[in-house]
């Protein structure tokens, strides 16, 4: 952890929470080829993406099953960089036959975020496919940081070093990092933001007398992702791995999946499964009383009273104590007997609350 995070105060008097996010790491990819290379390799339409929104994204197996999830974006762009043309040292000679300097436009960088511990493996994965593409992959050193329950959000962002970014997926590059707006549950959730930040830029932070230091409580991570459950957002870790499609954990109704973009691994079966109309199963959002999330394991099997011979679905993921918030797969059948159980038959009561969005 950076010491800024162990310097915000544990106090109330903040405009705003903030806890690290050790469990989130950075993937970035740089190259000329960038935008292509992963455009091909992953749901999202990339060559739509500006610079100024941030989307979920997935990749997958070859059969359509998820291997991450991802929260994407471009890195801004900057001026090109002034690169002598040919005959420009004749010119600067006093020689006939100089050219203008060209403009080289500089390399594309997309970042994403994804869950710690699949980031170094899809790195790898995704290296074995870049070939002679002109692509870099690596893991970022960037911290990431959840940031929510801004009391002034204009001072807020006075502190950061600019206006901060208040629709869903917008984002913006301030002097103390990129901050992307996070989707809520609601229109009472409040505001909520990734926030990623170089050592340098936390360096430059960790004054006392820093606006954006003194304008933070430090805040319990665990808040924070359960908040991202019921905002209906799928983080695909390494325990659920090859278990489910896209469209079984919404990421088509979140708008991870483009079905007018051409190729990438799965796209068959996410296509097809699209346009067939047979998605018989979905991710729903519940509260399991009692039982703290420590203690459900993503990819439990979810079970219906009303068909006890075999699992019904399984937990995508989990957050929260004393009661644990839960997303699950399940199918749109068992969701409207509502009998749902966590591990067995006779396991504890999964009480179903609403989305965000419709299970269209």
């Amino acid at each position: 952890m950076h010491a800024f995070f162990e310097a915000i105060p544990d106090s109330a008097q903040g405009l705003a929470h903030c806890a690290p996010l050790p469990d989130l790491q950075v993937v970035s990819a740089s190259g000329a080829d960038a935008i292509a290379f992963l455009h091909g390799q992953l749901t999202q339409d990339l060559t739509g993406l500006d610079s100024a929104r941030a989307a979920l994204a997935g990749y997958c197996t070859a059969k359509g099953r998820l291997l991450a999830t991802m929260v994407m974006w471009r890195e801004a762009e900057h001026a090109g960089v002034h690169a002598a043309a040919p005959g420009a040292a004749a010119q600067a000679a006093g020689t006939a036959g100089a050219t203008d300097a060209a403009v080289v436009p500089p390399p594309a960088v997309f970042h994403a975020l994804v869950r710690a511990d699949v980031a170094p493996a899809v790195v790898k994965r995704l290296g074995m496919f870049v070939l002679r593409a002109k692509a870099k992959l690596a893991l970022s050193p960037l911290r990431v940081a959840a940031v929510w329950g801004a009391r002034d959000i204009e001072a807020l962002g006075r502190a950061a070093g600019g206006e901060l970014p208040r629709t869903a997926w917008q984002r913006a590059d301030l002097p103390s990092g990129t901050w992307i707006a996070a989707p809520g549950a609601g229109a009472t959730a409040g505001a909520r933001w990734w926030w990623i930040a170089s050592d340098a830029q936390l360096d430059r932070l960790e004054s006392p007398d820093n606006a954006l230091l003194n304008s933070l409580t430090l805040g319990d991570a665990d808040h924070w992702r359960a908040d991202d459950l019921a905002a209906g957002v799928p983080w695909i870790g390494a325990q659920t791995q090859d278990m489910f499609i896209p469209q079984t954990v919404n990421l088509d109704l979140v708008g991870g999946v483009s079905f007018t973009k051409g190729c990438y691994p799965g796209q068959e079966v996410v296509a097809r499964s699209h346009y067939r109309g047979t998605v018989k199963r979905r991710m729903a959002y519940g509260v399991v009383a009692g039982i703290a999330a420590a203690d459900v394991a993503p990819g439990t099997d979810v079970y219906d009273a009303a068909q006890p011979n075999e699992p019904c679905g399984r937990v995508v993921d989990a957050a929260g104590a004393p009661d644990a918030a839960v997303l699950f797969e399940t199918t749109l059948s068992a969701l409207e007997g509502g009998g749902l159980r966590l591990g067995a038959i006779d396991g504890a009561a999964i009480g179903v609350r609403p989305l965000p969005y419709a299970l269209a």
